[in-house]
C-alpha cells in the first residue's frame, strides 16, 4: 500500500493474495467453523501445507483457531475484512462515477440504426 499501510493491514492483503488461502475463507463463511481434517479433505495438499495457509489467515486476524480435544476448530474472524472494504470503497465510488459518465455520454449518442 506504497508505505502507508500498517503492518496488519499488509498481513490481510498478503494473506487474500493467495488463492487456497481464499478458498478457506469461503469455506468458513459457508459452512461455518471446521476441524482442520474437514478443511484438508477440500484440497489436493499435504496437511503441513494446509497449515502454514490456516497460519497466515490466524497471523492476520482472519481466522481464529480454537482446541477441543485433539482437534483444532478452526472460524471466520470477517473484522479485518471490513477494513479491506473500506480500502476499496474509494475505488468502488471512482468506477461508479465513470461508468455513470459512460453511461450518460451513451445516452447522448445516436443510434446507428435510426434512419
Amino acid at each position: 500500500m506504497n508505505g502507508t499501510g500498517t503492518a496488519a493491514e499488509d498481513r490481510v492483503f498478503a494473506a487474500l493474495a493467495n488463492a487456497t488461502r481464499r478458498e478457506v475463507l469461503r469455506l468458513l463463511r459457508e459452512r461455518g467453523p471446521q476441524p482442520v481434517q474437514a478443511l484438508a479433505e477440500h484440497f489436493d495438499m499435504r496437511r503441513p501445507s494446509l497449515s502454514e495457509h490456516l497460519k497466515v489467515l490466524r497471523e492476520a486476524g482472519l481466522v481464529s483457531e480454537q482446541r477441543s480435544g485433539r482437534q483444532r476448530i478452526y472460524r471466520l474472524e470477517a473484522a479485518p475484512l471490513a477494513d479491506v472494504q473500506d480500502w476499496l470503497h474509494p475505488y468502488e465510488r471512482f468506477w461508479r462515477g465513470r461508468l455513470t459518465g459512460l453511461g450518460a455520454l451513451l445516452d447522448r449518442m445516436p443510434d446507428d440504426d435510426q434512419p
